[in-house]
């Protein structure tokens, strides 16, 4: 099972992205938990502490690594480099561990923005295509607000797109850029979760402004969960039973729409 969770910055991105994977985590599945979002939060979101996460080397960092399996220099002007290097090992070797979920964080690509022709940006995509077209475990991304790091080639393992939005037109409007990013590549399932949503109107306000677009699940707003979010405390450990039990059931709504 492959999800991307993608949508506008500050709906909530990671903590459903974050939910997912210690949802299949904890009933005993192992995961992939790839944050592909230059504002790297999905760590905080999986409960790992502030300590840990300072012993996380992002992958458009590991410069060493790039350079010797792209066979070009960082940062020099004319560049010649591989454009399919050996990435197969990678997750293996570079990811942190939490429980039954292996964390590997890509981080932000500096020079010529995401989509440079540089040797970075090419390692990234194809480290992006192994896991997704290669690896075997349960794959969750958090995305930035679009696909950036997904190309054509790599959507027809995507199971699902999932989009985060919130009772906002500019997360509206994010949600339909990305739907439509999607249908570009060929990703062919995508549905929305809405989020922080605080009345029976703000649900009723995403459902009428996205036609086209299911909503297969709606998280009521928490500040138990804000409050997770700002200590860096795993989502799920703060949850009361009633706030589990909608997490389960986006679970059980996604994982019914891929089978």
């Amino acid at each position: 099972m492959k999800i991307a969770v993608s949508g506008k910055g500050g709906v909530g991105k990671s903590t459903i992205a974050a939910a997912l994977a210690l949802t299949i985590a904890n009933s005993g599945g192992k995961v992939m938990a790839l944050d592909a979002d230059p504002d790297a939060n999905l760590a905080s979101a999986l409960g790992i502490t502030t300590e840990d996460q300072k012993k996380i080397v992002p992958i458009s960092k590991q410069i060493a690594l790039i350079e010797e399996r792209t066979g070009a220099k960082v940062d020099t002007y004319g560049k010649v480099f591989k454009l399919n290097p050996e990435v197969s090992d990678v997750a293996e070797k570079y990811s942190y561990r939490r429980g039954n979920i292996d964390l590997l964080v890509l981080g932000a690509i500096v020079a010529g923005g995401g989509g440079c022709a540089c040797p970075e940006s090419t390692f990234i995509r194809s480290l992006v295509t192994d896991l997704v077209m290669f690896k075997d475990e349960t794959l969750i991304m958090d995305m930035e607000a679009g696909i950036e790091h997904l190309g054509r080639a790599t959507s027809k393992g995507v199971d699902m797109m999932v989009v985060v939005v919130e009772p906002g037109k500019r997360s509206i409007d994010c949600a339909f850029t990305v739907q439509r990013m999607a249908n570009e590549i060929g990703v062919k399932k995508l549905v929305a979760v809405a989020n922080k949503v605080t009345s029976e109107e703000d649900a009723q306000f995403i459902k009428d402004n996205l036609p086209g677009i299911e909503v297969i699940a709606t998280i009521p707003y928490s500040e138990v969960i804000r409050n997770a979010d700002r200590e860096g405390i795993s989502v799920l450990d703060v949850l009361d039973d009633d706030l589990k039990v909608v997490f389960e059931k986006m679970f059980k709504q996604i994982e019914g729409r891929i089978e």
